[in-house]
Formats: C-alpha cells, sequence, structure tokens
C-alpha cells in the first residue's frame, strides 16, 4: 500500500452568484409588456340623490312618465329609442319637469346607467328613478 497516493480530494467548484440583471430585464419586458397591451378605461359617474319628502317646489308642469324595459323605451306610452329622446316629449320639457322613471323586470344597471347618462343632456328634467 505503499506506492499508492490518497484518492484525490475535488477542488471545491464555487458557486457562482446569480446575476439580477438579467432577471431585472425579463421583469422590466413583462411590466412593459403588459402596460402597452392593457386598455385603461375611464369610467363615468352618475350623481344619483335620495328625494326628501315634500321638498321638491310645485311645478306647472305635467310630469313625464318614462318606461324603461331591457330592449324598449316609452315616453308616455310611446315608443322612443335611447338616441331618439330629444325629439321626444323628453326634449321639449319645461324646467322643473319631473321625469318618473319605471323599470321594467330584467332591466340591469348597465342598461339604466345608460339611460341617466342620456338624461345628463336634458337639465330642466327632475329625474324621479322608481324602486320596485
Amino acid at each position: 500500500m505503499r506506492g499508492q497516493l490518497p484518492p484525490m480530494a475535488r477542488p471545491r467548484t464555487r458557486r457562482r452568484r446569480l446575476s439580477m440583471t438579467s432577471l431585472i430585464d425579463v421583469i422590466f419586458l413583462l411590466l412593459l409588456f403588459f402596460m402597452l397591451t392593457s386598455t385603461f378605461s375611464k369610467f363615468s359617474e352618475v350623481e344619483l340623490a335620495a328625494a326628501g319628502p315634500g321638498t321638491a317646489a310645485p311645478s306647472d308642469a305635467k310630469p313625464l312618465f318614462l318606461q324603461l324595459g331591457t330592449e324598449t323605451l316609452r315616453v308616455n306610452g310611446d315608443d322612443v329609442g335611447l338616441d331618439a329622446l330629444a325629439s321626444s316629449s323628453v326634449g321639449q320639457a319645461q324646467e322643473g319637469t319631473v321625469l318618473l322613471v319605471s323599470l321594467k323586470a330584467g332591466v340591469d344597471a348597465q342598461r339604466l346607467t345608460d339611460l341617466l347618462v342620456a338624461l345628463r343632456g336634458f337639465p330642466a328634467l327632475q329625474v324621479s328613478v322608481l324602486g320596485g
């Protein structure tokens, strides 16, 4: 056993430090990708106010009645399109005219919001949504 050499110890391999540069590059590219492919939309707000009992001043104008369905819109019994409100009796309303909005079954919040946004163009109206 004299001629045998002891087994050589393996040279220790030193662990390389992990480079953060490539990781930061990948994160930056992902961030850039998502920023460029995302769509940013601005949500509009619809003001709603609760009506108090007897707070409105009496008006000589007759109230208007609007019935909103999932596909229909009727003003005082006449079928009207959402884009044709200006040519209906809603467009010729006097200052302080009350508009009562009744919802048919199945009307979703988006349909009501679309109507309320369209009614913003008629500042003479006092809009009241009837609950059911």
